[in-house]
């Protein structure tokens, strides 16, 4: 019997097109930046200056406020003002403010000249050079201006952007709210990682590896545990999916086994958008929605039914559903970077679909170069580990020697040369 998948298979841009038509941001909540974590939410309003920075011209170094008039000649030294003074003291003509950086600028002055090329003997200062106006002092707005954009909806928050919050008076921001993103391990040979494990039987890595994955993303990860390969129970599972999460994460049973059972049961319960995409590692990946008809929850449940295989759950994740997540929580910028980078070695291309493979990217000598991480097997978890790129492989015949050149997504900050494993 010749069996025939019933889905048509789609390119990885296709791909990524039918699931982006289907994701928009899920909602938005406050948050307290002073005393919660905000750390890698994302914006959900633009930010703007409310009154200028500095409010008022300000000391740039420790030195002295003078007058530029005075030119090189000696000066008394009249008083000191420190950062946080009541403005009030006046500069005259031969007189000097010793001053402190961020304090005040004292009227009458319009030079700042450092300490260092200065020297003060009983209350007179002498001055190695004459100072220019508006040498070392801040001028009103000149780090934001009253009005001016500070963070744009969509900003991921970092240490710099809540730095910034609370410069301007934000004690409180609306971001999106993270999503719900449920995981679901399927298949009679499955196991948990701590138990018994049968003869055949697997243990599951997939279901804390996407969790993880679903987390580093931003998300709050819920796992819905093991289901059997029978419909009832994986029917059951997914509609718990509906009820507490915005996402399912599903690994195995979306191949053309018989106790394949995902796919049908997407089918029946919602849309299914495809069930094939021409891409290596993860071809019988499928992507469905499913809606709420009586639900909480504003939008459908997407699902992403990954393939069991270690490699390609992981890597099907990476290029299709951590871009979904990261659009569901507003990221202005939620594709992976694309880079141009060289092959160390020389790569034998898949005939017939692009494969994404494991690399390890570092700068070296001027340019970005790729080192493989090895045998690239669906089921080699070892081949993620280290890697911080997919090299995009166009399929092809010939071979890719040493020194050319291919596209690839960095997954993580480059390595160092001294690192790669050679």
């Amino acid at each position: 019997m010749q069996h025939q998948s019933p889905y048509p298979m789609v390119s990885v841009d296709e791909a990524q097109r039918l699931i982006t038509a289907q994701v928009t941001p899920i909602g938005v909540e406050e948050v307290d930046i002073l005393r919660e974590s905000a750390d890698g939410r994302v914006l959900a309003e633009d930010v703007y200056g409310v009154e200028p920075l500095p409010d008022m011209p300000k000391a740039a170094v420790d030195g002295y406020a003078v007058r530029s008039t005075d030119g090189d000649a000696p000066r008394r030294v009249v008083a000191e003002v420190t950062a946080g003074s009541t403005p009030g003291l006046r500069v005259e003509a031969g007189t000097a403010v010793r001053i402190m950086t961020g304090a005040p600028i004292p009227e009458g002055a319009d030079a700042v000249i450092m300490a260092e090329q200065t020297e003060e003997y009983d209350g007179d200062l002498i001055v190695q050079r004459p100072p220019r106006a508006g040498e070392n002092i801040h001028t009103v707005g000149q780090d934001i201006a009253a009005g001016q954009l500070v963070l744009a909806r969509g900003t991921t928050l970092g240490a710099a952007e809540i730095g910034l919050l609370a410069t301007v008076g934000r004690g409180r921001a609306k971001v999106y709210r993270r999503p719900v993103v449920a995981v679901l391990a399927t298949g009679d040979e499955v196991y948990e990682p701590d138990g018994k494990v049968f003869p055949g039987g697997v243990r599951d890595s997939n279901r804390y590896a996407l969790m993880a994955a679903a987390r580093e993303a931003g998300c709050l990860a819920l796992s819905l545990g093991i289901a059997r390969d029978d419909v009832h129970v994986q029917r059951a599972a997914i509609l718990e999916a509906l009820d507490r999460a915005d996402v399912l994460l599903t690994s195995g049973g979306v191949s053309m086994g018989t106790r394949d059972l995902i796919k049908p049961l997407l089918a029946e319960l919602g849309t299914v958008y495809f069930g094939r995409i021409a891409f290596k590692p993860g071809k019988p990946m499928t992507f469905a929605t499913i809606e709420r008809p009586a639900s909480a929850w504003s939008s459908p449940l997407l699902a992403f039914g990954l393939p069991g295989y270690p490699v390609s759950s992981l890597v099907s994740f990476e290029v299709f559903v951590r871009p979904a997540l990261r659009r569901l929580q507003g990221d202005a910028h939620p594709e992976r970077p694309r880079v141009r980078v060289m092959l160390r070695d020389p790569l034998q291309p898949p005939p017939d679909r692009p494969e994404y493979q494991r690399v390890i990217v570092s700068w070296e000598e001027g340019r970005l170069v790729a080192h493989s991480t090895g045998r690239q097997g669906s089921s080699r978890l070892l081949s993620m580990l280290g890697a911080n790129a997919l090299l995009v492989v166009p399929p092809g015949t010939a071979v890719y020697p040493a020194g050319a050149e291919l596209e690839a997504l960095l997954t993580g900050p480059l390595a160092p040369p001294d690192m790669i494993m050679r």
